[in-house]
Parts: C-alpha cells; structure tokens; sequence
C-alpha cells in the first residue's frame, strides 16, 4: 500500500492545534521534529532521545509530519488540512511558515520511519513513559510504567504540556479520589491518576478516534477496571462531584467550561488545565478567579504554561 507522507513547516505554539487537525484528518501519529530538541541536555540513565542528527530538524520552528493513505479523496483531505491550519490564525496562534509538502512513501517505510524519535522518558519523579516495543526495566521500585503505542494517535505523551499535567497530577491527586480527564487523547492523564491512587477516573473526548485509541491505552495499562473512556463534548451533560478535573487543551477551549468545571468539583477540588500559551494566560487566569477558583500554582515549560486552581470551598 502507497502512503503519503505530509510535512508542514509551523511553530512551537502551533503544534498541539495543528498535530490535531492532522489526526480528524485521518493520520494514526505525528512525528515532531524541533529544531530545540538538538540543543536541550538529556540524561540517557532515563532512555530518553540522545545522538539526534540535525539533518532531521529544521533550521528553525518545527516540522510534524504526518502518514494519509494514498486514494481519490487525498488532494480533497489535504485541501482540508491546509484550511483548517489557515485558520488557527482566528484564534491569535501563530503558525510560522506553514510551509507544506507532500512525498510518497512505501508501507514498510512508514510503519518504522517515525519509531526512532520515541524512547522512554521519565517525566516525573514516579513517572515513566515507553513505547510498547522498548524492554523498559524501572530504574526506582516506586516508578510507575505508562506504556503507549503513539501509532494509535495523539503523540508520545511528551510534550511540555502533558509533562506538566503529569507533574500535577502527581502533586495534587489523593488516594481514592474521583477524576474527570476533559479531552483525554491518548488517555495518559487518566491512565497516570488512576496509577497514582484515583479510585475512579471518567475520561471523555468529542473524537471517536481519540476515544478508542484512549481505550486500547487503557487496557493497554490493565487500568480499565477504574477507568471509564466515553465520547463527550467537554463536561455537558455531566455531573459531579469529583475531587479532581483535567484538561490538556487550547486555551480556547479552556474557557468554554470553566464554569462548568466549577459546578462538577466538589469544595476544594482542583482543577489542572494545561496547553495554555504564554499570551493567553492571563485570560485563563482571569476566567478561573471570575468562577470562585483559587490560583494554587502556575507552571511552565518552554513557550507553555499550566494551571493548578483550586474550587472554592
């Protein structure tokens, strides 16, 4: 089978909107080749990526590629892509270059190509993450494994976003606590609560593809018995209380249930949000303390920041 390969050539702040543009259009993963990724210091006692070759990356920003299957509906879908990514532009993203070519590759090819970029990485103090096909043996008897297979969709789980989501979570959760994972992907939020102690965890997301590749994750992990995956947009229809809500979002969409998210904590719940740009924290924050939320932390990552806040008691 013939598959076309799709590069375009964006920003830092563009690829979380843009890699999901490519997965509803079709794409099972994203490779994500940043030009920072050369200069950034790695400890490989963890597996993470090392000896990369700078002919991959570009000279600056970044490319994500992306694999469609070569049919009569592929000008159609790339017409489509180059749309939507057009539009981001709507919401103040900036989305560099947005350069775009397309190559043709060979099954073989495309099935291995993108394994290369994907090691294990610790991402917190107990938290590791590995690809289903690394041998993996945990450094600390108190590590905690998340396998994903990023061919599913929705990434490796380590962009600076879903970093710091995972380092709250891993801060703020309680054992036995109730957790809602708002626009779950590749489930790694809800996977990681539930090994951190979270007695149930609901996890939803509008995108069918999403919703099964969360699912396939989740059993994936033998954490199925406390973790629910449904299809849902964001928190309508759903009810509390829960200790703990989390979103790795835009911060668009952020802001769409904020209120929503303070009708179904319960007193003194947190609320963990995460995919924020620098330029819109301000709006995020603001948003949170018009609802009643407390700002307990703010963290950030390169050009990203998160959010703990708690609800009012």
């Amino acid at each position: 089978m013939k598959w076309s390969e799709i590069s375009i050539h964006t920003t830092q702040e563009a690829v979380e909107p843009v890699s999901n543009i490519l997965h509803e259009a079709g794409a099972s993963g994203v490779v994500i080749e940043d030009v920072d990724d050369l200069s950034k210091e790695r400890q490989s006692v963890f597996g993470e990526i090392y000896q990369l070759n700078p002919s991959d990356y570009p000279s600056e920003g970044v490319i994500l590629k992306a694999y469609l299957p070569v049919n009569s509906f592929l000008g159609e879908t790339v017409e489509e892509i180059k749309q939507a990514i057009t539009n981001l532009v709507k919401y103040d993203i900036d989305i560099g270059a947005n350069t775009i070519s397309i190559s043709e590759v060979n099954e073989e090819e495309w099935a291995t190509a993108w394994k290369k970029y994907y090691k294990p990485v610790k991402i917190s103090k107990r938290i590791t993450i590995t690809p289903t096909w690394e041998d993996y043996k945990p450094v600390h008897s108190d590590e905690l494994i998340i396998e994903l297979d990023p061919g599913m969709a929705f990434g490796t789980g380590t962009h600076p976003t879903t970093v710091m989501s995972l380092q709250a979570i891993e801060k703020y959760i309680a054992e036995g606590d109730s957790v809602i994972d708002v626009g779950t992907g590749s489930g790694v939020l809800s996977i990681a609560s539930a090994m951190l102690g979270a007695n149930k965890v609901e996890a939803y997301d509008l995108d069918e593809v999403a919703v099964n590749s969360a699912r396939l994750n989740v059993k994936l992990n033998k954490v199925n018995q406390k973790v629910h995956v449904d299809q849902n947009d964001l928190l309508k229809g759903i009810e509390g209380p829960v200790d703990l809500v989390v979103g790795n979002l835009l911060a668009e969409i952020i802001l769409l249930f904020v209120e929503d998210t303070a009708k179904v904590l319960k007193p003194g719940g947190y609320f963990i949000t995460s995919g924020i740009i620098q330029g819109k924290k301000r709006d995020v924050r603001a948003k949170l303390e018009e609802h009643g939320f407390k700002i307990v932390e703010v963290l950030e990552m390169e050009d990203w920041v998160a959010i703990v806040a708690q609800n009012k008691e």
